[in-house]
């Protein structure tokens, strides 16, 4: 039994009218999912005002509101409960609902541009790979120690968060790591989650479609490691100038790693090839099989947030050791024809210029370097011509495609990345429309020891046409092709 009393606990009131020592089922914000004595919390949304929706709640059987703003006509029976921010009341709430459980275990969240879901998933497989009982929140799925869900966000809404730290509380899961988006910290998703260690990775353009500018974009990135206790870690690329600006307010304790610059965890690399890294951590070596200098970054990262959370340091660097790529991160095979096909989520400018220098401080130049990419639909357009020039500058080929067009016309979005293209460089580019027909393309293209990197989509399994989800697999599908030429 449950009274909205206690899962308003910590909850800022304005206003009540109502009585809150009654009992509640289940908290929502979608008044469909609206169950008999429960709790409907109205969000203003981008697109969706949950106000709008109050009295449709109320008749599918919500006993309580909380809202911004009280409605005109208060139904008799029903509580309100009005606050100045509903996502953060819910958040709070989600974490009463399920007892808190982000408090049982120990969780670090990781956010920067990139290398969020690779430094989590990595943590995870190290962790897991020392015994213990693991949770992942990320954005290519949530694992609950051995059991897999399927992920629908990079963070996903607070009860939705909960409820899975929840269901880790059931089986014992001693550390879970979480990416954590601009999106869901400006969204108030981790409000009210107990954080033992924060994470920066790096920040490069991304997400200025809904962030109005850089700063705005710097600085919700920010408010995450304002709010970790002095309890917690926060731990920060310094090679990337925005590490320490994450680090000026924070109560927790402060930590930095680099490669170029003076920091606690320091990396060098000592060899660079195909087939992994080897590279110097602080005093040690260690031998990777993850692939170029971002991805040192994540190794290094990894390291220290496994020292800073009591592992034994030569037991960290086996572990390390034993890392394998994650799916859609530099995911690569070799064809019978010595053809290297890579696939990469890139899909900013910087993760697109930092596969593609990887790629060229690997191979000989005499190899043929064919980039196909695009860029997604209803999302930031001004780094479209942006990255058109990158993999034009940095690539012997380069074929534009779609990637996930969503509601807009794929012509105008090929249109808007081909601006980028300078003179010089228009004979390098193609535009093929058809994701498929244009990784086929490469593949007839290619010779023996000619690189495709496919980029973009990464662990994705499905293009987003019109509203519609379509199969679309670029791993698969690349793999697929360059079977069918070679028979």
């Amino acid at each position: 039994m449950i009274l909205l009393k206690d899962i308003l606990y910590k909850v800022t009131i304005n206003a009540v009218v109502g009585n809150t020592g009654i009992v509640v089922s289940a908290i929502n914000f979608n008044s469909k999912n609206i169950v008999s004595n429960g709790v409907f919390v109205a969000i203003r949304g981008s697109v969706v005002d949950g106000h709008n929706y109050i009295d449709a709640a109320i008749k599918q059987g919500a006993v309580a509101v909380v809202c911004e703003v009280m409605p005109t006509n208060l139904v008799k029976g029903v509580t309100y409960v009005e606050v100045d921010t509903a996502s953060g009341a819910l958040a709070i709430m989600a974490s009463n609902y399920y007892q808190e459980p982000s408090k049982n275990l120990r969780l670090v969240g990781v956010t920067g541009t990139n290398g969020k879901t690779t430094i989590a998933t990595l943590l995870y497989q190290l962790f897991k790979n020392a015994g213990y009982k693991v949770g992942l929140l990320s954005t290519v799925k949530i694992m609950v120690d051995d059991v897999e869900y399927k992920a629908t966000h990079t963070t996903p809404d607070s009860l939705t968060i909960n409820r899975y730290l929840s269901e880790m509380n059931d089986v014992g899961v001693e550390f879970c790591f979480m990416e954590v988006s601009s999106h869901g910290i400006d969204q108030n998703r981790t409000e009210g989650l107990h954080f033992e260690g924060g994470i920066f990775t790096n920040l490069s353009h991304d997400h200025l479609d809904y962030h109005n500018t850089f700063a705005e974009y710097r600085d919700v990135k920010k408010m995450f490691f304002d709010k970790l206790p002095k309890t917690a870690f926060a731990l920060v690329n310094s090679d990337d100038k925005n590490g320490q600006i994450m680090l000026q307010n924070t109560k927790a304790k402060k930590y930095t790693y680099a490669l170029k610059s003076y920091a606690d965890y320091k990396a060098q690399i000592l060899e660079n090839q195909l087939s992994g890294l080897l590279l110097k951590l602080n005093d040690s070596e260690v031998w990777t099989r993850l692939i170029g200098n971002f991805n040192a970054y994540n190794v290094l990262a990894i390291y220290a947030t496994a020292e800073l959370l009591g592992l034994e340091k030569t037991e960290v660097l086996r572990l390390v050791s034993d890392l394998e790529s994650v799916s859609g991160r530099f995911q690569y095979f070799i064809s019978n024809e010595k053809i290297t096909a890579i696939v990469d989520y890139a899909h900013t400018p910087d993760a697109l210029k930092n596969v593609l220098e990887t790629i060229n401080s690997i191979r000989t130049k005499n190899e043929t370097l064919i980039t196909v990419f695009g860029c997604g639909g209803d999302r930031d357009k001004a780094k479209r011509p942006k990255m058109g020039n990158i993999a034009t500058v940095l690539s012997t080929k380069v074929i534009f495609t779609s990637d996930n067009p969503r509601s807009e016309n794929p012509e105008d979005i090929l249109a808007e990345i081909e601006k980028g293209v300078e003179p010089q460089n228009f004979k390098k580019a193609l535009t093929i429309s058809d994701r498929r027909q244009a990784i086929k393309t490469a593949c007839q293209l290619a010779q023996p020891n000619d690189i495709i990197l496919i980029a973009g989509k990464g662990h994705e399994t499905y293009q987003e046409i019109k509203g519609e989800r379509f199969d679309f697999d670029d791993y698969k599908t690349v793999r697929e092709l360059l079977n069918q030429l070679q028979k």
